[in-house]
């Protein structure tokens, strides 16, 4: 502790900001004078949990969170009458328990679990977004110098700018990042960054979302996580890259004498994924426009199946490259980044684990681009759809015994309950597209 406080004095730090996130990934925070700095790293700051979304009921609503001195990061852009650093937080009850309905509680849960039955869980998302222009009369446009394509690398390109200020702003949090690129649409991006274990890599995407946005709005622009911001134009995913790894380092899913260097505890957790997506969708996918995203015909996975070469699978093993045995890993293809992803990456993991302890066997492989094969053999090779809106996604996951056991009963029905409403208030509202259609017809 006193490394941190004597770091604190030497970077100037006035103001403390303690970052947590609420049970959607919304990220909250409260900030203290740097003078109280040792008295939260020894007990904690207390706060009204009933005030977050999701936490405690009133009666419950006393908590407090211990910053985690790892996360210790001096943010950007403060001058230094208010220099602030940051910490990302557990979340703490009275009785001095981590708070079960804390995401990054329930992460490190499964993540305890996993290690229990001997191995190391990692992840690596590729975080999607756009760059948008509010226009004077509320509507949004791309900006006019961001024109490329996916890949494309043009001096003109402000999206290029933002990019590469965004991985400088990352290095502060140490965060390399390790490739950023423009993506398929006009004003769309993409920043990654190392493979790593599933709790810190959340803490990131949590880090990158909020650097995004602070640093478009700083270009006088709107970064975006919406899945699918504009009909007939391509979607926003944050794809989860993953795979196991012994307590030695040692690959998990690697092995030499399978044509896809799958070991069989790879498959088996792979056939988790897949048998319990269904019912993970209202976490991989949880908003009413992540349902715009996952249509049928798009790049968007929709068909519950797993291929090598084959992008439109849900599951997609990539390419083996010789020498590099740890790289052998699952891509999943169906998440977002409205998603929690402390919540997203625990639900990946309990449902590969699941498949492990009951030895699932993994499914024959699609080579054809599924979009291309009709519903009825799709049906015959028993590949089914994920949920096409968010009220089925709610109905499929409330019937989930496996989602309530790692989320825990009250966040379980939290969860289901907030997403319920969510669907209600969509059916019930009048869209612009029903008023154009039919106001003249009627």
């Amino acid at each position: 502790m006193s490394d941190i406080l004597e770091k604190a004095k030497a970077d100037g730090v006035v103001f403390i900001e303690l970052e947590f996130t609420d049970i959607f990934g919304t990220l909250k925070s409260i900030e203290i004078p740097v003078v109280h700095l040792r008295t939260a790293l020894e007990k904690g700051v207390w706060f009204d949990g009933s005030s977050i979304r999701g936490f405690a009921r009133l009666r419950e609503s006393d908590m407090y969170l211990i910053p985690e001195p790892e996360s210790y990061a001096v943010l950007p852009g403060e001058d230094e009458s208010r220099r602030t650093a940051r910490f990302i937080c557990d979340i703490y009850t009275p009785d001095g328990n981590l708070f079960e309905g804390d995401p990054r509680a329930v992460l490190k849960k499964i993540v305890s679990e996993a290690e229990e039955m001997g191995y190391k869980f990692n992840v690596g998302p590729e975080v999607e977004f756009y760059l948008f222009k509010k226009l004077e009369d509320g509507s949004y446009t791309t900006p006019e110098f961001d024109t490329g394509s996916y890949f494309d690398s043009s001096s003109r390109d402000i999206g290029s700018d933002i990019r590469k200020e965004i991985m400088c702003a990352l290095k502060i949090f140490g965060i390399n990042s390790e490739r950023a690129h423009h993506e398929v649409g006009i004003g769309q991006h993409e920043v990654g960054f190392r493979y790593g274990d599933a709790v810190s890599t959340a803490d990131k995407v949590i880090i990158l979302k909020k650097l995004v946005k602070s640093i478009a709005h700083k270009h006088g622009l709107i970064a975006s996580f919406m899945p699918k911001p504009f009909f007939g134009k391509a979607g926003t995913g944050m794809h989860v890259h993953s795979s196991l790894f012994g307590m030695d380092g040692s690959p998990i899913f690697y092995d030499e004498n399978d044509p896809h260097r799958l070991s069989p505890i790879a498959k088996h957790f792979i056939a988790g994924l897949l048998t319990y997506i269904r019912e993970m969708c209202l976490i991989t996918n949880p908003t009413i426009n992540s349902y715009k995203r996952l249509v049928s015909g798009y790049e968007a996975p929709v068909y519950v199946c797993w291929g090598s070469k084959n992008r439109s699978s849900l599951v997609r093993i990539p390419h083996f490259t010789k020498g590099r045995e740890s790289s052998v890993r699952a891509e999943l293809r169906c998440p977002d980044p409205s998603a929690n992803p402390y919540l997203l990456f625990a639900s990946i993991l309990k449902a590969g684990l699941e498949g492990i302890k009951n030895n699932l066997e993994l499914m024959p492989e699609m080579e054809d681009i599924v979009y291309d094969v009709s519903p009825e053999e799709l049906a015959s090779q028993g590949i089914d759809i994920l949920p096409q809106s968010l009220s089925q996604a709610v109905s499929l996951f409330r019937e989930s015994n496996l989602m309530k056991d790692l989320l825990g009963k009250e966040l379980f029905t939290k969860y289901a309950d907030a997403k319920e409403r969510e669907a209600f208030d969509f059916r019930v509202a009048v869209t612009d597209w029903e008023i154009e259609k039919y106001i003249d017809k009627c």
